[in-house]
């Protein structure tokens, strides 16, 4: 990464040059592109030699921060405020990979319309669903000391050629929450059991894996017609229970929208789409703020965690500079701002307390990553060698900036993924006071880590192996010494199940229990693997 060279009316920087590598980013500030259907698709350990691999490009959030509208595979790792281990608190984070799928999908969606309802095996909680080729015993083959499979859900739908979408992935308490076309599910973490189902009958075009310590959360779908995404809902996710609904009255230059960008912190929860951004309270569903106005540094997309917010915000100057704001969450108000120098987008916020902002020179394709005070003022950027991956959806992308990169930020570290490829062979530990590297933790020949979560220093990863051979959960210490095994994921049969998500993935690790599943359903009619869980 490159020293952010001095803004316009910015204090003096730092002394000091870093080289964070990475690929060109596109963030906030360019044109709107439109939603790709594939930028959230997981993607995740070391594909096999046969699957060729690509560096993770345009977009850390954009897919990871901002990518080009082109087919790329994510790991994303969903979690609740309330239960799951979350980056800087709570969220999504993604994982790139390859852009490989079973089946020829580069196509746009057909007419055709997924089942109303997905058919999902409801069993005895080992996703053993009739006609499934799906095993009997997930544990077959386990090795000695190896934890277990504790049960496998299976969905069997028809649709389009594009797939079915299941994004989305909570723990929050005793059930794990999946969204399946236009239901969400509440299963029991323990055997799988389906404890509860809303059916929403419409399109889900936003959500956030964010949720308040509830476990509430708000997700927005088509109205009845389908021409936009404009219908809020809160959906309390430990009752399976609907709270409000209310449209979201569009603002400035469009009325309609094919996705909306979701972001929640404490009582006030934000959207933006493609020309507008709104923020409302989350008890009530009324509006507290928008900027639909001409003038000035208008913000186009809101980042939330640890009861504060951020803008990112486009300013109407020459040279269509941004600047990242604070916003109060009850009235948007600002208190500061950073004007970014020219030419430099933002391609994630990886953390809202502290403030951490990757961004990127569309020019020189220069990438820094900036670290921010409480006053707004720039701290360091992080300085160490290494490939650094990200992966979010971009401006028009309903993921956004936010919980997209392969990384976590507690009080005092950034912990970011970095590889050759498009996985990362290694988490590199960043120090937020100096912008120096602490420590590097290497994955392992052929695999790969994945930061899950982190703090009072200490980083959880998810530890993928080869193909056909299981992962494991792992705890790094302050000091980046050897990780302690909290998860040993079992041999045989569960270790191939595993590999199988590895085209379209999300995951959470909650209570001593590791989720994996998947975010798209090829819709073949068929058992597909849709949820696993894995225990003591």
């Amino acid at each position: 990464m490159t020293e952010l060279p001095q803004p316009p009316n910015q204090p003096p920087t730092p002394s000091g040059y870093g080289h964070l590598p990475g690929p060109p980013q596109q963030g906030y500030g360019f044109p709107p592109q439109g939603e790709n259907p594939y930028a959230q698709q997981p993607a995740y350990p070391p594909q096999p030699p046969t699957v060729p691999q690509q560096v993770a490009a345009p977009g850390g959030p954009g897919p990871g921060p901002g990518a080009a509208p082109k087919k790329k595979t994510v790991l994303l790792i969903a979690a609740s405020v309330a239960s799951v281990l979350v980056l800087g608190g709570v969220g999504y984070v993604a994982f790139s990979g390859d852009d490989k799928d079973p089946k020829p999908v580069a196509q746009e969606p057909t007419d055709a319309k997924p089942s109303a309802s997905p058919s999902v095996d409801k069993g005895d909680g080992n996703g053993n669903g009739k006609g499934s080729e799906i095993p009997t015993d997930l544990n077959e083959g386990r090795k000695p000391g190896e934890d277990k499979a504790l049960w496998l859900k299976t969905a069997k739908m028809e649709g389009p050629g594009a797939g079915i979408p299941a994004k989305g992935l909570w723990v929050v308490g005793d059930t794990v929450v999946k969204t399946v076309d236009k239901s969400v599910i509440g299963y029991g973490v323990s055997d799988g059991k389906e404890k509860w189902k809303i059916d929403l009958r419409t399109e889900i075009c936003g959500l956030t894996g964010q949720t308040s310590p509830d476990g509430r959360t708000v997700m927005v779908v088509k109205n009845a017609d389908g021409s936009s995404c404009n219908q809020m809902k809160l959906i309390d996710l430990k009752t399976g229970k609907e709270g409000w609904t209310k449209e979201l009255v569009m603002e400035g230059p469009f009325n309609a929208a094919d996705s909306t960008r979701v972001t929640l912190s404490g009582d006030t929860f934000a959207l933006a789409w493609t020309g507008g951004q709104s923020a409302h309270r989350l008890s009530t569903g009324d509006k507290l703020f928008s900027d639909a106005g001409p003038e000035g540094c208008k913000p186009m997309t809101y980042a939330a965690g640890n009861n504060k917010m951020i803008a990112v915000a486009l300013c109407l100057d020459a040279d269509r500079t941004i600047e990242i704001q604070d916003a109060d969450p009850n009235t948007g108000r600002k208190t500061w701002s950073y004007r970014l120098p020219k030419g430099y987008q933002v391609n994630a916020v990886y953390s809202v307390s502290p403030t951490v902002i990757d961004a990127g020179n569309r020019d020189t394709k220069e990438r820094a990553i900036l670290v921010l005070d409480e006053k707004g003022q720039k701290r360091n950027t992080l300085s160490g060698e290494g490939n650094f991956l990200v992966n979010c959806g971009g401006y028009g992308s309903s993921e956004g900036l936010q919980y997209c990169g392969n990384s976590v930020v507690d009080a005092d570290t950034a912990y970011l993924a970095s590889g050759d490829k498009s996985t990362g062979s290694e988490i590199v530990a960043f120090d937020l006071g100096t912008g120096k590297v602490k420590w590097r933790a290497k994955a392992g020949d052929k695999k790969a880590l994945i930061p899950l979560d982190a703090a009072n220093g200490q980083l959880t990863a998810y530890r993928a192996s080869p193909v056909g051979e299981p992962g494991e959960i792992v705890s790094f210490p302050a000091d980046g010494g050897a990780p302690k095994t909290l998860l040993k994921l079992p041999s045989g049969t569960s270790a191939r199940i595993e590999s199988s998500f590895l085209t379209s993935q999300s995951a959470a690790y909650a209570d001593g229990r590791f989720f994996l599943s998947t975010t798209r359903l090829l819709g073949e009619n068929k058992d597909e693997k849709l949820l696993m869980a894995f225990g003591k």
